[in-house]
């Protein structure tokens, strides 16, 4: 039962980080059009700007300062460079921004190296946010924090285990949530939202209306790079802050956003959830998918794991090709 349960939230913890990744993209291209293949490396940025100015003002800090760096990059980026090559098509706009994946990844290497990075994190997020602790005989408990010392102990039917959740994942969730939420309030209850909404499918009615939509196109691209630098910031502290972070999840935040259907916000987050525990779980299975077959030793379950989220993008394209909650036609 601890193991489901741990399992559920890592799953869980997983996906709400591909949502914070996928968000920024998605609002991007319902925006303005532009699929950004940097954006994973603005993730990345956020990931190495988050852990230097971590050491230098604290992780709280950090929390806010990387975001906004990472941001003023991205709409620096929009408005010097890819606002040039928009009115020249899609394709330029692809390779504009796969260059710039290229540019990150060298100049990270240059300024912090090829190896990975410690973060030195508050106490608070240093020891778990709660702990299972299963006695026989006794049933499951649930126990905030760490355990006390020695109580994680014992043999036979006095036999105490202890599974424990960090609190960064749950950090991470609870950031990733909030963040849905401001989404969501931002653009359906405040002025700028219907702005930002009108300026989609009317740009001309909505720069007669006195707005500046080149502005909002830049505020819109600096606002998604800045979801990325967030969720950069969160996950490079809970998993892992190295050069290939950014190829780890690049190709997922794509199929997250085509599952969930392009230009959606609601659809990332439903994707992103089925897409998390769907790999969490399949990672944490040794079942072998070859006996039907009448194959001898075939790959377990956690091997052709990382197969699942590209299967699921086949199977929607071919089922629903608009995603699970897209829109049929873009308006």
């Amino acid at each position: 039962m601890e193991f489901f349960i741990i399992s559920l939230l890592n799953g869980v913890g997983y996906g709400l980080l591909l949502f914070m990744l996928s968000a920024g993209l998605t609002l991007i291209f319902s925006m303005m059009g532009v699929l950004n293949f940097a954006h994973a490396s603005f993730y990345m940025l956020g990931a190495y700007m988050g852990y230097s100015a971590a050491r230098l003002f604290g992780f709280w800090p950090a929390l806010i300062v990387a975001p906004l760096a990472v941001g003023i990059l991205g709409a620096a980026f929009q408005r010097l460079c890819l606002r040039n090559v928009h009115k020249l098509g899609h394709v330029p706009e692809l390779l504009v921004t796969f260059g710039l994946s290229y540019v990150v990844l060298e100049v990270v290497q240059l300024l912090w190296g090829r190896t990975s990075l410690e973060w030195q994190l508050p106490e608070m997020l240093s020891q778990p946010a709660f702990t299972l602790a299963s006695t026989a005989g006794d049933g499951m408990h649930l126990l905030w924090g760490a355990p006390a010392a020695g109580y994680c102990s014992g043999s036979g039917t006095a036999a105490t285990t202890c599974t424990s959740f960090p609190a960064t994942r749950a950090l991470m969730m609870g950031v990733a949530l909030f963040m849905l939420l401001a989404l969501w309030l931002l653009l359906t209850l405040t002025r700028v939202g219907l702005v930002i909404k009108a300026a989609l499918t009317h740009p001309h009615m909505v720069e007669a209306l006195g707005h500046n939509v080149p502005a909002i196109y830049t505020l819109v691209f600096g606002t998604g790079t800045a979801l990325a630098g967030l969720a950069g910031v969160v996950g490079g502290s809970t998993f892992v802050t190295e050069p290939g972070m950014a190829a780890t999840v690049g190709a997922l935040v794509f199929v997250v956003v085509v599952v969930g259907g392009v230009g959606s916000l609601m659809g990332a987050f439903v994707a992103s959830l089925v897409i998390g525990l769907v790999q969490t779980f399949a990672v944490a299975s040794d079942h072998r998918v070859a006996g039907w077959a009448g194959i001898q030793g075939g790959p377990t379950v956690a091997q052709l794991a990382p197969l699942i989220p590209y299967v699921l993008l086949v199977l929607v394209l071919a089922l629903r090709p608009s995603g699970l909650l897209g829109s049929r036609t873009r308006p």
